[in-house]
């Protein structure tokens, strides 16, 4: 099983990081084959509605978009995790959310999301609801822990100091270890939910 992650932070080896390391190490326990990408220290642009996507199959910004649009396909689970700037995820890491689930049209149902939100003090219930908003329109089951997927710090380091964050991580990276494989399981019995043709209406 593979685990996509990535790390909406601009600051390598930064609290996000400590943060996303914790989960990392259970999922080795765990057999689950992890690949972590850096996202907040890359050049990404916004989504433009062009829908060029619609034809190509892929965005017309040939960027770390495409590049990730394969990995998550392959992958039976995705953790997103930004640090958290004005109450909001980095702006980087949205832009290329955005373009990733718009531009992508494989079918993402029973794939398992987790989002992590690491800030100084406040602002962490107001992106981690964010982040989850991409898992929740695709069909995704979102894995949870014994608290909002969080973790403090603020100077480089300190989010080792958030005993309980950090356990928080550990919890997080079980509980999606076991949905992934209960769904795998459930999967080859049952198959998935049976898909009805999307009924679009227009609110004027």
């Amino acid at each position: 099983m593979k685990v996509l992650i990535l790390n909406g932070s601009p600051t390598v080896g930064g609290n996000t990081s400590i943060a996303l390391d914790e989960m990392v190490r259970v999922f080795d326990d765990e057999g689950i084959e992890t690949e972590l990408i850096q996202i907040g220290n890359k050049d990404i642009r916004g989504c433009i509605a062009c829908g060029t996507c619609f034809k190509n199959g892929k965005c017309v910004f040939d960027d770390a978009v495409n590049e990730i649009a394969p990995k998550l396909e392959d992958a039976d689970g995705l953790v997103v995790a930004s640090p958290v700037y004005y109450a909001s995820a980095n702006a980087t890491l949205i832009a290329l959310l955005d373009r990733l689930f718009y531009s992508t049209h494989f079918d993402k149902t029973m794939k398992v999301g987790a989002s992590v939100v690491v800030a100084r003090r406040g602002g962490c219930s107001a992106t981690y609801d964010e982040l989850n908003k991409y898992f929740t329109i695709s069909g995704m089951p979102v894995a949870s822990s014994q608290y909002w997927n969080s973790v403090h710090g603020n100077s480089k380091g300190e989010a080792k100091e958030d005993k309980e964050g950090l356990q928080t991580m550990r919890t997080l990276a079980r509980n999606m270890s076991f949905l992934m494989k209960s769904i795998a399981l459930g999967k080859k019995k049952y198959g998935l939910p049976e898909k009805e043709e999307h009924a679009w209406t227009n609110f004027i």
